[in-house]
C-alpha cells in the first residue's frame, strides 16, 4: 500500500476525535472527487492521485449523503501513530 495513503489514514482517523482537535495540532484540508464511500472510508481523487481517509460516520457531518462523483473537502490532522529511532553512525 502507499505510503501517502497510510499516513493519511492515520491522520484522519486521529482527526476524527474531536478531543485532537481540540489540542490544537494543525488541520490541512484537501478537495477531491469521491471515487469511493463505504460506512468507514472514503477514497477521493485529486489530480492523478487517489487518497484513502478512514472516516466514523458518526461524528462526520453528512458522511451517508457522500456519493461517488460528488465534491468534497476533507479536514484532517497529520499524526505519527508509531516513530522508531536509530542510533546515530559513530564516525
Amino acid at each position: 500500500m502507499n505510503p501517502k495513503i497510510i499516513c493519511l489514514l492515520a491522520a484522519v482517523s486521529l482527526a476524527l476525535n474531536a478531543q485532537l482537535l481540540a489540542a490544537g495540532g494543525k488541520t490541512y484540508e484537501m478537495t477531491g472527487t469521491v471515487v469511493a464511500a463505504t460506512g468507514t472510508t472514503l477514497a477521493i481523487q485529486k489530480g492523478t492521485e487517489k487518497y484513502e481517509f478512514a472516516i466514523d460516520p458518526a461524528t462526520i457531518k453528512g458522511s451517508a449523503e457522500l456519493k461517488v462523483d460528488s465534491t468534497v473537502t476533507v479536514t484532517y490532522v497529520m499524526s505519527a501513530t508509531k516513530v522508531e529511532g536509530a542510533s546515530p553512525s559513530k564516525e
